[in-house]
């Protein structure tokens, strides 16, 4: 397809249907016409992206046809049915759609770290790369601890929680070249072992267990679960199965970004976490334990409300109705 070519035929339908759906009102001529507009760019939009075409523009049509779309049928629902759709049954079902995987990455992920930190533990010239006999006793004795305390719990939890979500986003947004995750994962698999390999070195062990786990059940699983839906991503465009790579990329694309998302809040409960439970002076177990219960009660909120969603045949994706109209045509 030559797409300035076609472009410059269809550009003014485009245009026309842009107007009609920005107005105010419709009399009955324009509402008639507005639908035959619409039609006809659902069939540019199939013939673009039958012909492997610019996905620009495949994008702007997609987006004009939805808002036509809307429109045509009217108001959409209210917005709370939206978010509460999204809390209990998209987010949810897109999680579960991929926990298999979270355990995969979970498990290689822990792998590394143990690995890294039995490695720096174990060998003095690994520790001595790290920094001085100084340095590393500051760090273990005061620097670890204090890193919890340094601020005020709020500002501490703000800060963990807009770092981490950065984290998940980029796994899922560079999901599509796959490297990119995978480095995300190993440099902070590698962080991880490294901070217990120095910890253990100085049997300070238990104090890096006391001030990760309560904070680190959740964030870690969060990280799992990006991590997890920015490689499905990947999957989808290497084997698109019977769909065709874009149709495949787009609509796990659409599905599992809803995971980047719904982790934002998820991040946030961790990050409240961090910020108030980790540094307290509360009896280990008892913060270890308010951690895990956080854990605990995600996996039941996934297995539960995720697993009757995609037994009722959801994905995480948006409904048919909101995902662009295609019509037939020929490739």
């Amino acid at each position: 397809m030559d797409v300035d070519a076609f472009v410059e035929v269809h550009e003014p339908t485009w245009q026309r249907l842009e107007e009609l759906v920005g107005r105010r009102r419709l009399d009955g001529d324009s509402s008639d016409e507005l639908v035959r507009l619409y039609q006809r760019v659902v069939t540019h939009l199939s013939q673009v992206q039958a012909s492997g075409g610019d996905p620009v523009l495949a994008s702007r049509l997609s987006r004009l046809a939805a808002r036509a779309r809307t429109r045509i049928g009217g108001a959409r629902e209210p917005a709370w049915r939206e978010l509460a759709r999204f809390a209990l049954v998209s987010f949810p079902a897109a999680v579960f759609r991929i926990r298999w995987l979270v355990v995969a990455v979970a498990a290689v992920f822990v792998a590394v770290a143990a690995a890294v930190a039995a490695w720096v533990a174990t060998d003095p010239a690994v520790l001595a790369a790290l920094g001085s006999e100084e340095d590393l006793r500051q760090y273990v004795e005061r620097d670890f601890v204090d890193y919890y305390s340094q601020n005020t719990a709020a500002s501490f939890a703000g800060q963990v929680w807009t770092n981490n979500a950065r984290i998940a986003a980029l796994c899922v947004a560079l999901g599509i070249a796959g490297l990119p995750v995978l480095y995300v994962l190993f440099t902070n698999a590698v962080g991880v072992g490294q901070a217990a390999g120095m910890l253990f070195a100085f049997d300070r062990g238990d104090v890096f267990f006391a001030f990760i786990l309560p904070h680190g059940f959740m964030e870690l699983t969060a990280v799992f679960v990006a991590g997890a839906a920015g490689l499905r991503i990947f999957w989808a465009w290497v084997a698109p199965g019977g769909r065709t790579r874009a149709d495949s990329l787009a609509a796990e694309g659409r599905a599992l970004f809803t995971v980047a998302l719904g982790l934002v809040f998820v991040l946030a409960v961790s990050g409240v976490v961090e910020g108030f439970v980790t540094p307290a002076p509360w009896p280990t177990p008892v913060r270890v334990g308010v951690g895990l219960a956080v854990l605990v009660a995600f996996c039941v909120y996934v297995h539960v409300l995720g697993g009757r969603a995609v037994r009722a045949g959801e994905t995480g994706d948006l409904r048919a109705a909101d995902t662009g109209d295609l019509a037939p045509a020929r490739g």
